[in-house]
């Protein structure tokens, strides 16, 4: 199965078992245009995984950028179709295991891209249930979020440390 995972998603995490990494503390935003954009990137990436928690393929792909380039060290790149498609193959097979992604606490970090929009890293945990057990494993993660035409979509993921 986890083979099988990672030859049909090279986007979310290989679901091996690591060994999770304590959080670092992320410092504050310094000023109220960064603590703003914080929030902002903030909730967007709550709102996403609500989505991907909830395996709400139509909910998840509204986060995404059409010109979409995910890196996952592992799987490669992949575009939109690419990616949408494994999100539903992943959905498919992980129907009633549990899959879910939470955000490690403290690890949030967001910065401004002059006249683009933001870049956000952080670490994730990811689970799901295989063979009866939990198998989880905590990744690193950095997305570029781009705000046009007042709404902010995804347009590369860098997926990593897996």
């Amino acid at each position: 199965m986890k083979l099988l995972l990672l030859a049909a998603v090279p986007l979310l995490g290989t679901f091996a078992c690591s060994t999770a990494k304590p959080a670092v503390p992320a410092a504050a935003p310094r000023s109220p245009a960064a603590q703003e954009l914080y929030a902002t990137i903030a909730r967007q990436d709550s709102l996403m995984f609500v989505a991907f928690n909830r395996h709400d393929l139509a909910r998840l792909q509204t986060f995404f950028a059409e010109d979409l380039e995910f890196y996952h060290d592992r799987g490669g790149l992949a575009n939109y179709q690419q990616s949408m498609d494994g999100f539903r193959r992943m959905f498919e097979q992980n129907q009633t295991t549990g899959l879910n992604r939470q955000l490690v606490p403290g690890t949030l970090e967001v910065y401004p891209i002059k006249d683009y929009g933001a870049v956000e890293t952080y670490q994730h945990r990811f689970c799901h249930v295989e063979n009866g057990k939990d198998d989880c494993g905590t990744f690193k993660n950095t997305m570029l979020w781009r705000l046009k035409d007042g709404q902010w979509k995804v347009t590369r993921v860098i997926s990593y440390d897996h």
